[in-house]
């Protein structure tokens, strides 16, 4: 009796090809996912840094704000966050008793696909030295 017993579904033969066909777009989909994310994060953090260096330029002392933006672009030439830039502004900022140079980049973000925030802004700060 146990020999005999039949399956009801028939044939699993293709099933393979199935399952497949609706697997791979929903990996598909994570992978870029995971993609976008690590593009967003490298572009921000690489922008953070170039900031923060631009920042510290520009407080030198004997130095001026320009410094600040052409050491911020010097660092993102030939960056993929170099190319996602729309500008660079370097300001003097009171903060109590301290001066600060306050360097800030305007970018936009590289996207994979249409969701998502398309701008993002950062800021990098040092305090002025005296001479």
């Amino acid at each position: 009796m146990i020999g005999r017993i039949r399956r009801r579904g028939g044939s699993e033969r293709g099933n393979a090809t199935v399952e497949f066909a609706l697997v791979t777009p929903l990996l598909l989909a994570l992978a870029l996912g995971v993609l976008q994310l690590a593009l967003v994060l490298h572009v921000r953090t690489t922008l953070t840094a170039a900031a923060a260096e631009g920042a510290r330029a520009a407080a030198l002392a004997g130095s001026d704000p320009t410094a600040g933006e052409r050491r911020a672009r010097a660092l993102l030439a030939g960056n993929i966050a170099g190319e996602v830039v729309d500008s660079i502004t370097v300001q003097r900022q009171r903060h109590g008793s301290a001066l600060l140079l306050a360097v800030r980049i305007d970018a936009r973000l590289p996207l994979l696909g249409m969701l998502g925030p398309t701008g993002m802004v950062v800021e990098g700060h040092a305090v002025q030295e005296q001479a």
